[in-house]
C-alpha cells in the first residue's frame, strides 16, 4: 500500500505493527497487547486525519495510484459488460472506455476515462487524457444508447483532455463542444459520477448528466490546482492555496448546487476497500436509475437544460450600484 505524505504517522505505526507481528518470542502476553494498542492508535489517527482533510489533500487522494479506475468499477458493479471500440472516423482511443452492460438486470451504456496502473499502461491510456477520437467514440456510444432507449452512465477521472498538437489538429475543442450539444438533448437518462479527477473540458466532455455525483475524495474544477497556480503566480509552488480558492471538493460543489450528492468512501479513501466503494457507487446508480427511468424523454431533456442553465449567478451592475 502506497502512503501519501500526510499519512506518514499511520505508515510508521503500521510498520511497527508489522515488525512486531514477525517476532518469534515465547511470551505472547507481551507482544499481543502491544499490537492491539498500536492498532487502536492507527484507527484513532486515521479517523483524526481523514475527517479533517484539506482541499489539496483530497486532490492527492483523488490521484492515488491504487484508487479504483473506471474498468475496476465496471467489472465490480455490472454484469455482461461488452466493450465497444472506435469512433468510426480516426481510431480507438484507449483513454476512454465504454460499452453495454447490465446492473441488476437493468441495461445501461457505461463509459469513462481509464488510467493505467504501471508505466506501460499509463502511456497506453495517456493517463486518462482523451484525444478527439475518444470523445467521438463516446458520442457514438451515447447515440447508440438513445437509439435502443438505454440509460447512459459516465464515470469521470481525467487530469484534462490531451493537450498535444495532433489532438488540436484533429479538432479537440470541436469534439468536446459537439458532445455537450448532443448530451444536452439526449433523450435517455444520463448519470455522471466523478470517481477521481474531474478537470476542465476533458471531464465535462462526457459529463453533462441529469444527475451528477462525486465520490467523497474527488475533485471537479475548470482547472487543476497546479495549472491555476502557474497562471496566477507563475509557479506550481502555490498549488495548495489554489486548491483552496477553487473550491473543488465534493463538499464545496454540493454547497454550490453543482452536484446532487456525495458518495461515501471507506475511511482512508476508495483504495482502502475497493469492494465497499463499488457497492456504494452501485447503490447510488440503482437509486438514480429507478428515479430517472420514470421520466419521459422530453422531461429528461428539459430537466437537464434547466439544471445547467441555473448554475451560477449573473449580477447586472446598474449606475447606482456602480457609484456606491
Amino acid at each position: 500500500m502506497q502512503y501519501l505524505d500526510f499519512e506518514k504517522p499511520i505508515a510508521d505505526l503500521e510498520k511497527k505493527i508489522s515488525e512486531l507481528s514477525e517476532l518469534t518470542v515465547a511470551d505472547d502476553d507481551v507482544i499481543k497487547p502491544e499490537i492491539t494498542r498500536l492498532k487502536g492508535r492507527v484507527e484513532e489517527l486515521r479517523e483524526s486525519i481523514f475527517t479533517n482533510l484539506t482541499r489539496w489533500q483530497r486532490v492527492q487522494l483523488a490521484r492515488h495510484p491504487d484508487r479504483p479506475y473506471t474498468l475496476d468499477y465496471i467489472y465490480k458493479i455490472t454484469e455482461n459488460f461488452v466493450e465497444l471500440h472506435g469512433d468510426r472516423y480516426q481510431s480507438d482511443d484507449k483513454a476512454i472506455v465504454g460499452g453495454l452492460a447490465t446492473i441488476n438486470g437493468q441495461s445501461v451504456m457505461i463509459m469513462g476515462h481509464q488510467k493505467g496502473r504501471d508505466t506501460k499502461n499509463r502511456k497506453f491510456r495517456r493517463f486518462g487524457m482523451a484525444n478527439p477520437e475518444g470523445y467521438r467514440k463516446a458520442y457514438r456510444l451515447m447515440k447508440l444508447a438513445e437509439k435502443f432507449e438505454v440509460p447512459v452512465i459516465t464515470l469521470l477521472d481525467t487530469p484534462g483532455a490531451y493537450p498535444g498538437l495532433e489532438a488540436e489538429e484533429r479538432g479537440q475543442a470541436e469534439a468536446i463542444a459537439k458532445n455537450l450539444k448532443m448530451m444536452a438533448t439526449l433523450k435517455v437518462p444520463i448519470i455522471t459520477v466523478v470517481i477521481g479527477e474531474g478537470a476542465s473540458g476533458g471531464a465535462i466532455g462526457i459529463g453533462m448528466g441529469n444527475e451528477l455525483y462525486m465520490m467523497e475524495n474527488t475533485w471537479y474544477s475548470v482547472i487543476s490546482p497546479e495549472n491555476c497556480s502557474t497562471i496566477l503566480w507563475r509557479t506550481w509552488d502555490y498549488k495548495e492555496q489554489a486548491a483552496s480558492a477553487l473550491k473543488l471538493t465534493a463538499v464545496d460543489l454540493k454547497e454550490l448546487g453543482v452536484i446532487e450528492g456525495i458518495i461515501k468512501e471507506p475511511l482512508g479513501g476508495a483504495h482502502r476497500d475497493p469492494d465497499k466503494s463499488a457497492e456504494a457507487l452501485k447503490e447510488q446508480l440503482l437509486d438514480s436509475l429507478e428515479r430517472l427511468k420514470k421520466m419521459k424523454p422530453e422531461e429528461l431533456v428539459e430537466a437537464r437544460i434547466e439544471k445547467y442553465s441555473a448554475m451560477g449567478e449573473v449580477q447586472k451592475q446598474t449606475e447606482s450600484t456602480a457609484k456606491s
